[in-house]
């Protein structure tokens, strides 16, 4: 071989698309398929570190639990498209639906239509009252649900969050894993203040989960955020991204910066 050629394969093979051990989550969160503004939310999700936690592998089988606009969508189409396989378990949309849930089940199914990575997503639809299955049964390697539990406990108090906790025990396979992520209230707060807060006591998360008959493997602080009170006039949504209060101290809440947030690994025993 000639040394032009010898000197143009080692340089190939040294660039990160030739890296026999290229890291296959983050060249997800690098995708080209996120917007700006979406990487802008890393510093507070933390979508490696998060995905690391779950043991999230590009061979498997993953349902995304109500994925609105797709933010981890952006990140879970193309880092499973080729070997594993995407189920976004969307709004389950009724007449009484509020309209967000047709603009952003819309939008998500146009990029099902016209993006690359998304064209291989599985689509159901999540409720914990009126549609509890968002898989085959036995059939999921992870189900993961982000900044969503206070919803169901909001709208349906225990029954929903219990009914989705066995929901995704029924979808995952043996030795499954289930990730969740949400807001999370200091223990020494009122219960009551989970009921329009935003904010789950994460020992209740656990309890709920552990009647659906999960085991807790792990928990991890990589998305705590220290400098929230979880004590704001318009609960969670006064911080960022939502910034409810508008321009009314809005540098205070910027500093603070999203959520305190508990981030729990479940075990479907084998």
């Amino acid at each position: 071989m000639r040394k032009s050629a010898v000197l143009l394969l080692a340089s190939l093979l040294a660039t990160p698309a030739f890296t026999a051990n290229a890291d296959a989550i983050a060249e997800a969160v690098a995708s080209d398929t996120r917007s700006s503004q979406a990487r802008l939310r890393d510093e507070y999700r933390h979508p490696q570190q998060t995905l690391r936690f779950f043991d999230v592998q590009p061979d498997m089988t993953v349902v995304e639990i109500l994925p609105g606009g797709g933010w981890y969508s952006n990140i879970l189409a193309p880092l499973l498209k080729e070997d594993g396989k995407l189920v976004a378990a969307h709004f389950y949309v009724q007449e009484n639906s509020p309209s967000y849930y047709n603009r952003l089940l819309a939008n998500f199914k146009e990029k099902m239509a016209s993006d690359g990575p998304f064209s291989a997503v599985e689509l159901t639809a999540f409720d914990p009252i009126v549609n509890l299955e968002v898989a085959k049964a036995g059939t999921a390697d992870r189900v993961l649900t982000f900044r969503n539990v206070h919803n169901w406990y909001m709208a349906d108090k225990k029954d929903g969050v219990v009914n989705a906790m066995k929901t995704f025990f029924k979808a995952l396979k043996p030795g499954g894993i289930l990730g969740v992520v949400d807001h999370r209230l200091p223990e020494s707060d009122a219960d009551d203040k989970m009921e329009s807060s935003g904010y789950m006591k994460q020992s209740y998360v656990i309890e709920m989960a552990e009647k659906a008959g999960f085991k807790l493997v792990a928990s991890s602080e990589i998305n705590a955020n220290a400098m929230d009170t979880a004590d704001h006039p318009r609960g969670v949504w006064t911080l960022p991204p939502s910034l409810r209060l508008g321009e009314e101290k809005q540098a205070h809440y910027l500093a603070i910066g999203e959520s305190d947030r508990m981030t729990l690994k479940f075990m479907k025993p084998e």
